[in-house]
């Protein structure tokens, strides 16, 4: 069949994606960056659009032509400057359902939450539940699938943190150590998604997918550290306070695009627990999602997991640091201006092109300095400073050649720092 993931390239649209085109389906993957997805997966025609955008059923309509099963796999964590959770979740799903309803697509899967609840306080659950109550209440053959944290082998978000944190040297640092979490694979999630497509789950359930056991988050971290092949460290609670400082944090972070795991809505959504019920699965297939230590030994970890894993909490580092500098050195240029002017004027330009130069390469330095700190434009902002410090060399070079026999010249300062760009602009990859 022709069948239309939203989302298709997330943690779990992948792996759905993946699993329907070995059943034989065709493909069409809809999100808003797909550049990198259709190189990744040729076989799926990509469609670009923005679900937050599509709210109403003429603009679903066109991208419904030939479409036989619609699977939403899309989804947001938190309101910020490209996701606004309401407009994703609710607004948009109800757009296409009438569309759906209006073309003759009849059939819905939809990926929601374990946690999703009308009541609930998180506008994450709230909104989750309210598109469900959508494709609950529609005239479709719908199916909702809620699953636990879902694992799987490909990490970003909170299952990065995971890793992150259960990789940390000597102890394992974690807040609200005792919250039950239920996991559950991607390949299960795949799995159910396949038997709905297919059409072999009966029409209109809402199933938990979570395994059958409960565990505390710490249990969890250890369960990671051990497959990570660490040695044994106990797990340390952090005090709440740093908790809700570190999701302050994320927060004023998340209005600059970054989309941290650590932001308030995850360590709200950490708080009340990750748990649902395994009964419904497991009377369909026989059987339960299978538990985290199969999940984990399904796929097991190698040398860049690790290297993942122990470095990941130095990303917001790199960028801080590159970020820092940049600033800093454009503020001393400012402060320090009639100096560092007179040292270009000793190399004999005029004092007013001298001063000038001084001025516009702090401005260029603060300029790009701020820019790394903004999520959409941290690539271009690293792209500059590696041009910036191409043309500091070639400027130094002409203008004092002589630079070039100090043991402490402009090799030896530069190249680290550009060092640091390029991890930075290879790290930026990871959502």
């Amino acid at each position: 069949m022709n069948v239309l993931v939203l989302g298709g390239y997330g943690l779990i649209g992948e792996a759905v994606l993946e699993r329907l085109l070995q059943d034989g389906h065709h493909l069409l993957g809809l999100g808003r960056d797909i550049g990198q997805a259709r190189r990744r997966r040729p076989r799926v025609q990509w469609i670009a659009a923005d679900m937050s955008r599509l709210l109403s059923a003429a603009d679903w309509i066109p991208l419904l032509a030939g479409v036989e099963v619609v699977v939403n796999a899309a989804g947001a964590l938190q309101d910020g400057p490209r996701d606004q959770l309401d407009a994703i979740h609710r607004r948009s799903v109800a757009a296409l359902i009438a569309a759906c309803e209006q073309v003759g697509v009849n059939q819905l899967v939809q990926i929601s939450a374990i946690g999703a609840d009308l009541a609930s306080d998180s506008a994450f659950f709230r909104t989750k539940a309210e598109g469900d109550r959508a494709v609950a209440s529609s005239s479709l053959n719908w199916t909702i699938l809620r699953p636990g944290l879902v694992i799987a082998p490909a990490a970003y978000g909170g299952t990065a943190l995971l890793r992150a944190l259960a990789a940390a040297p000597a102890v394992v640092p974690a807040v609200l150590v005792d919250r039950l979490i239920q996991t559950v694979s991607v390949t299960d999630v795949a799995e159910a998604v396949s038997r709905a497509v297919a059409g072999r789950l009966a029409r209109g359930q809402i199933i938990d997918l979570v395994e059958q056991r409960a565990r505390p988050l710490a249990d969890v971290l250890l369960e990671f550290r051990a497959w990570l092949g660490l040695p044994k460290a106990p797990v340390v609670t952090v005090p709440a306070i740093v908790g809700r400082l570190a999701s302050g944090i994320a927060d004023g972070l998340g209005a600059l695009g970054w989309r941290s795991p650590l932001r308030s809505a995850a360590l709200a959504a950490l708080k009340q627990g990750v748990t649902g019920n395994a009964k419904a699965w497991t009377e369909i297939t026989g059987r339960p999602p299978q538990p985290l230590e199969a999940t984990l030994a399904a796929m097991p970890a190698h040398v860049q997991e690790r290297w993942f894993a122990r470095l990941w909490l130095l990303k917001p580092v790199v960028f801080a640091v590159l970020s820092m500098f940049w600033l800093a050195s454009g503020i001393v240029g400012f402060i320090r201006q009639d100096a560092a002017a007179d040292i270009l004027a000793s190399r004999g330009l005029s004092p007013a092109l001298a001063l000038w130069m001084v001025l516009a390469g702090s401005v260029a330095d603060i300029l790009v300095g701020a820019a790394v700190l903004v999520r959409w434009l941290a690539r271009a902002g690293l792209m500059a400073m590696i041009a910036i410090t191409l043309v500091y060399l070639g400027a130094a070079t002409v203008l004092a050649p002589d630079i070039w026999l100090d043991p402490l010249g402009p090799l030896v300062k530069t190249v680290p720092a550009l060092c640091l760009v390029l991890v930075a602009l290879a790290i930026l990859e990871e959502r």
